[in-house]
């Protein structure tokens, strides 16, 4: 069976009767079982993906199938669905099972979606390489030396090599867009507060946001359609009405870009990403968008003050994780002090607890001021920025990451290095809007490279619309 690369080519199939869901089910069970040394998944939900197919095969049969029957997907493994195991892929809920299903699951199930498993992440969502991931790294299908990134590794390994159709991510501060650049799919992370985060494992509440890997825009928009709108279960969620994504998809006209120049003239960044995002604004001209270069002087301030945040709601949301009500519990604690100490220290791995203590220490009295209380200005002031430029331009250009993918092992003894690596990607974190990271083909060695697009809030149109032109546009 051929790779599909979007759920209209699959959907025509079923309805000419050439493919059967469960037929494409046991294709990505057989791709999943070849492509194992991967790791991408930390679970194959083998049994509820079979009924699940054959009950999607009988409403198509029926003629009242859901919008996304014949998609197969996967979710990261912080994503809990009803009765299935969800992890974050960390010792400290290595046996935990969903007493309820995130509402994305439930929005996936009721539009006939099949969930084919949970897939490897960084140790919650805390990494750009899938390294700190309890069950291993994720290995990069382009080259097996390579990280898949992170924090989203397994979802977009699971596209890149034909696992699955599409996936769930969460972006934090890239975890979406980064793994995408380094794995060659299309990254989309919407505007904070269109997708529920109910049922999500939360990492830092203000940043997380669901978002997803595919290989075509038409999929993200049909995704971002089914999975946005106001949920009662989530009170961050925006109540906007959610427009038909999928309709007049590529439309808009021309638009102004605006460059940010400082990260394409950074020293850091490779010259053949350089070389690709440079002939991607030459495209974008000769489709008659007008691209200007602006000056975005706060750029050094983006990463510690996303670290100084993310880490102080990850310092507050894992403290529930305590040995206590659930997860890893240490047996041979003398006392309830004791028990929280080495539960915690057991179950968590090194780079949460990195995150975790720098987080309590930020928060911690005499310190609150001089770094939490200043990170939310630094906040306040780029997101301002942001919107200034967004009165002038439609939307923001940049590279999604400094180099392609980095050899496993290479850089994940030096968290400074690894934090850095997010230089581009957490601009659209912290201002809230949405972002999408488009591939632009390979480098000399056919590592995959990428560009990001930034929209202003809630935008995920014109943003779809001009993502799809500068695809399918030759």
């Amino acid at each position: 069976m051929k790779k599909y690369t979007s759920l209209t080519e699959i959907q025509g199939r079923l309805a000419q009767k050439q493919l059967t869901v469960p037929e494409l089910i046991a294709y990505y069970f057989t791709q999943i079982e070849k492509n194992q040394h991967l790791n991408a998944f930390n679970e194959v939900f083998f049994d509820s993906a079979k009924k699940q197919a054959e009950l999607v095969q009988q409403k198509v049969d029926n003629g009242i199938a859901g919008r996304l029957a014949g998609m197969v997907i996967g979710i990261k493994d912080n994503i809990c669905y009803i009765d299935h195991q969800v992890s974050a892929s960390s010792k400290m809920l290595a046996d935990f099972v969903a007493p309820y299903s995130a509402t994305v699951v439930s929005r996936l199930l009721q539009e006939d979606a099949v969930i084919i498993g949970r897939l490897n992440c960084d140790e919650f969502a805390m990494g750009g390489s899938n390294e700190t991931s309890y069950y291993g790294p994720v290995k990069n299908a382009a080259d097996e030396e390579r990280v898949a990134g992170g924090s989203s590794g397994g979802s977009a390994v699971a596209v890149q090599a034909d696992l699955c159709l599409a996936t769930l991510g969460t972006d934090t501060g890239g975890s979406v867009r980064q793994p995408a650049a380094f794995c060659g799919c299309i990254g989309f992370k919407p505007t904070y507060g269109r997708i529920s985060r109910y049922g999500v494992l939360a990492y830092a509440s203000s940043f997380d946001q669901v978002g997803t890997l595919t290989s075509s825009v038409s999929d993200a928009a049909l995704l971002l359609a089914v999975l946005s709108g106001a949920d009662d279960a989530d009170s961050t969620v925006s109540t906007l009405p959610v427009p038909n994504y999928t309709q007049n998809l590529g439309a808009g006209g021309t638009k102004k870009i605006a460059v940010l120049k400082e990260t394409i003239e950074n020293e850091a960044l490779d010259p053949e990403i350089k070389s690709a995002i440079l002939a991607s604004i030459a495209k974008f001209k000769s489709q008659g968008h007008v691209v200007e270069y602006v000056s975005f002087d706060l750029l050094d301030y983006l990463v510690p003050a996303y670290y100084v945040l993310t880490t102080a709601e990850a310092s507050s949301n894992l403290s529930r994780y305590d040995g206590v009500h659930y997860g890893y519990r240490n047996t041979q604690a003398q006392s309830l002090n004791e028990l929280y100490k080495t539960s915690r220290a057991e179950g968590f791995g090194e780079e949460v607890k990195r995150r975790i203590l720098l987080g309590t220490f930020v928060l911690s009295a005499g310190y609150y001021d001089a770094y939490y209380q200043k990170a939310q200005q630094v906040r306040r002031l780029i997101r301002e920025k942001v919107e200034a430029l967004f009165v002038d331009y439609d939307f923001l250009l940049s590279p999604v990451t400094p180099t392609p993918a980095f050899k496993i092992g290479e850089n994940i003894q030096d968290a400074l290095v690894m934090y850095m690596a997010d230089i581009y990607t957490v601009l659209a974190s912290l201002a809230g809007i949405p972002a999408v990271a488009l591939p632009l083909g390979n480098n000399a060695a056919g590592l995959p490279l990428s560009v990001q697009l930034m929209a202003k809030h809630f935008n995920e149109q014109e943003l779809l619309n001009l993502s799809h032109r500068f695809l399918h546009e030759v």
